[in-house]
């Protein structure tokens, strides 16, 4: 599933194509599970209700994309395991799992209306468009924790200090810490020498003050090199980012710790798996 670095720069490709723009046409081949519309919107389908906004901003919270229209709605978009967004300046053939195609105003320069495509093949993704007011009061939005590159290193030991709990599932928990996931996760523990089972409350200011720093320090390089491509991922222009080259843990399953030269190990904890070096995150 596209982590923050992933949904970041599909955000960031978002502004520089789309933004600004105006939905004339939309066409939908999405099942009624990938699409919800707010209760005050009922009466109207989404693809009437998309028809005529103009995209007045992008952002991102957690793994989320938040896309404000004018009229004050905003759609809110969840990639999951295989969603993408992909634009494109000229037409181009249908795709079987193109799922939303968001036809845009053409400007002066272009000759045809280019299209932004909501393409998802396990169909996973979720598309729903609420009220301004209502937005914030769904599940999914309204209890999502702090982001981690805006959260100062001392809130951080405070949150971890309040309960405790195994560090891998606390990081994974989107009401503790928004945005990461298995990748990064694993990434930054392995950085700070962490055993994933670790309890919250047992390490030392030091080195939750240390993890803090590996967690952003990988965020921001992954932003750089565009996210990581594992699986499906790619940004609005289809070009996969590059951040797997410098993996050190996850995915590296019986490759050589970069540390120690162990083998790292992958282990089921809780529902998700863990990857780390026996070696240098002892328990």
């Amino acid at each position: 599933m596209p982590e923050l670095p992933e949904v970041e720069t599909v955000v960031r490709g978002l502004r520089d194509t789309v933004l600004g723009r105006t939905i004339s046409r939309v066409r939908v081949s999405a099942p009624p599970s990938s699409i919800v519309v707010g209760k005050s919107l009922k009466s109207r389908s989404f693809a009437r209700l998309m028809t005529g906004r103009r995209i007045e901003s992008v952002e991102r919270r957690g793994k989320n994309i938040l896309m404000a229209l004018s009229g004050d709605l905003t759609l809110w978009v969840h990639l999951k395991m295989t969603g993408h967004f992909y634009f494109y300046e000229n037409p181009v053939p249908y795709d079987k799992h193109d799922l939303v195609t968001f036809y845009l105003e053409p400007l002066q320069t272009e000759k045809r209306p280019p299209s932004l495509r909501f393409n998802d093949y396990r169909r996973f993704g979720r598309l729903r468009l609420f009220s301004n007011e209502e937005l914030w009061q769904q599940d999914g939005l309204k209890e999502l924790g702090p982001e981690p590159l805006e959260l100062d290193a001392a809130s951080f030991v405070t949150m971890c200090r309040t309960r405790s709990r195994m560090m891998k599932p606390a990081l994974l928990d989107q009401s503790f810490i928004a945005g990461l996931g298995n990748i990064y996760a694993d990434e930054a523990l392995h950085a700070s020498r962490i055993h994933p089972k670790r309890l919250t409350s047992s390490l030392t200011k030091r080195k939750l003050e240390e993890l803090h720093a590996h967690i952003q320090r990988l965020l921001r390089m992954a932003i750089s090199k565009m996210g990581t491509s594992v699986d499906t991922y790619a940004g609005v222009d289809g070009q996969p980012g590059s951040f797997q080259k410098y993996l050190r843990a996850y995915g590296r399953e019986g490759e050589a710790c970069a540390f120690c030269g162990r083998k790292i190990v992958r282990e089921k904890i809780g529902s998700r798996s863990a990857h780390y070096c026996p070696r240098c995150q002892r328990l």
